[in-house]
This record gives C-alpha cells, structure tokens and sequence, in this order.
C-alpha cells in the first residue's frame, strides 16, 4: 500500500479523451486515490463540458493541445484511440509532463521506441496502463512461478468478449490501429512474456469476421528454442473469458477473470504445487488504483515504473512479429 502522498507529491492529471476507460474506471480511481484530475480535452468542446460536468472535473478544453498547456497539470492520462497513443504520449512528453497512457504504448514497436526515446530526452515518466500487473493476485502469481514453481513449460492465456452490434467502434478501425490482439490480446501477451521472457519465434492465425481490415480473433503461439512455449488467444466474437495457466514439471497456477478483475468482489487462484493444491483468496481492490498509485510513487522517487517504457517496447515487438505471422502465414523470429 502506498504511503499518502503529501501536497508536493500529489499529482493533478488531465485526461486527453472522453472515453468509457477513463469515465468508468481511471477517473474514479483517481478520484479515490490522494491525486485529482484538473482537467479534461476533447477535439468537440461541448462533449468536453459535458464530461467535465458530469465527472466533477474542474477545466474542459475543446482540444489536447489546450489541455497540454495548462500549467496546472502535472501529468496526463492517454486513453485515445491505439493509432494516436504514441503521438500524444510524445507530445505530452514536450509539454514537460508526465505520462500514463493507455495500452499498447502505440501501433507497433518502432512508434513506441521513438516514444519512449522522447520521453527520455524531456526527463518525464512515462507508464504503460497494464492495470492487471497492479493487482495483489498477479504479484502473487508471478511471484508463485518464480519461486515455487519448478521449470515452467507453458503458460496458456486468453482474454475475449463480445463487440457485437458496434460497426463504428475504434476497435474495428485499422486507421487507428484497431483489432482484437492490439486492443486485449496484448494482456496475454504481457503475461506469458512476464514469466517466460522474450520467445524466439512466433505464429499466429486470426480470423476477421466482421470485414473490417483488423483481426476479430486471433490464436498464438510463442515458441522458445528450449522446448517452452506459451499460447495466447483473443477476440471480439465470443463470451468473456480471461484467464491463465501456468505449468511446471512440479504443478501449476491458474486464475480466472485474470485481466479486467472486479473492483468489488474478491477474487481467487487456484494452484497445485508439489502435490499441495491451494485456493489463495484476494480481498476486493482497485487496480485501477493501484495503478495511479504506483504511478504517482514512480514520479516521486524518479524510478522506472513497473510497465515502463522498456516493458512497453518488448511487448509491442511480440504483438508485431504475431501480426506478421498472421499476415504471411509462416512462423515469425524475435
């Protein structure tokens, strides 16, 4: 748990965007946490008022280059559509301030280097918004594979729900780096990432059942050269389900609602080691929360986030050598 932050710690954030991520999820989180949101920006200033008005925000600016420049601001939250993360990111970065924005960092590897390198060169803190990373029961997890489990083999991961009945929606849009593995499939991908590494080579198959220029579905294989191999699954075209499974030589970990979980429900894992089966049981938290939180304590102490810019690089190398392989239906080097 973090300590309060005193008055020079607290952070006043603007928000660049009104969607449904930061109304229902990070605005509140914030809210609830030692820090505050000053200030909100649309490209349509009367949505802006509105949303400002309807979340209590104090300022609403009828564009993002008016937000970055209120000197009020200490840092800014970047939940805009995929294709615009990394420009807004680097633009924010200019304005002196420091970055949480949404992911995947940008739309492929070589945006979210030159991201990265910006926000380096201006000296701010910049964080990836794996939300699930924060959780109790994903540093238990991690920390249980690491240090319990015996060789680890595989690790299995999926995380889909249904977008039905939305052909507008920006997740359908290629133009703005649309589809299923950049929008949920990089949750898997962290997480087989965070306890196998880097793969050596990769394969995917995706489907697009909406004919819309981005993948609706996607299957995966990471492939490592000692045998290790992780698959990772995702989509927009059946029931929720996210969750994943850790095998060893010597037992396993499994976790259900294992990305986006509950804020007010506890949750569990369920793991067999060594012969001794456990349910582990989480009270309700925040990780939105948790989030801002490490967030804010990563800006006061000048280290590097846990999802830092280097962490959002990686990932987004995998997601590219994925869709690659999807598109030129072979495997793929890392």
């Amino acid at each position: 748990m973090s300590t309060p932050a005193t008055a020079a710690d607290r952070l006043e954030f603007g928000v660049l965007g009104t969607a449904g991520i930061a109304r229902d999820a990070v605005i509140p989180a914030i809210a609830a946490s030692d820090h505050s949101v000053g200030a909100v920006a649309s490209r349509d200033v009367d949505r802006a008022e509105r949303f400002a008005a309807e979340n209590a925000i104090p300022r609403s600016y009828g564009s993002y280059e008016a937000l970055l420049g209120d000197d009020a601001l200490d840092a800014v939250y970047v939940p805009l559509p995929n294709g615009r993360h990394a420009e807004w990111t680097k633009r924010a970065a200019d304005a002196g301030l420091d970055v949480l924005c949404e992911k995947p960092l940008a739309a492929d590897a070589d945006e979210a280097r030159a991201a990265v390198d910006r926000c380096d060169e201006r000296g701010v803190t910049l964080m990836e918004a794996f939300m699930y990373r924060y959780h109790p029961r994903t540093e238990r997890a991690v920390a249980l594979a690491a240090t319990e489990l015996d060789d680890v083999r595989t690790v299995t991961a999926a995380f889909r729900f249904p977008l039905y009945d939305r052909p507008d929606d920006v997740r359908l849009n290629p133009d703005l780096a649309g589809g299923s593995l950049m929008d949920v499939g990089c949750y898997p991908v962290s997480l087989a990432r965070t306890v196998l590494g880097t793969p050596d080579h990769v394969y995917a198959h995706t489907g697009d059942t909406r004919d819309a220029g981005v993948d609706t579905e996607l299957a995966g294989v990471l492939a490592y050269d000692d045998g290790r191999s992780a698959r990772v699954a995702c989509g927009f075209d059946t029931q929720l389900v996210q969750r994943y499974r850790i095998d060893a030589t010597n037992g396993w970990i499994e976790v259900e609602r294992a990305f986006d979980a509950p804020t007010n429900e506890a949750v569990e894992l369920t793991y067999e080691i060594d012969g001794r089966r456990g349910v582990e049981t989480f009270p309700a938290v925040d990780q939105y929360r948790l989030q801002i939180e490490h967030f804010a304590d990563r800006v006061a102490d000048g280290t590097a986030p846990l999802t830092d810019g280097s962490e959002a690089i990686a990932n987004t190398r995998i997601i590219d050598a994925l869709a690659e392989s999807a598109a030129d239906g072979g495997p793929v080097d890392c």
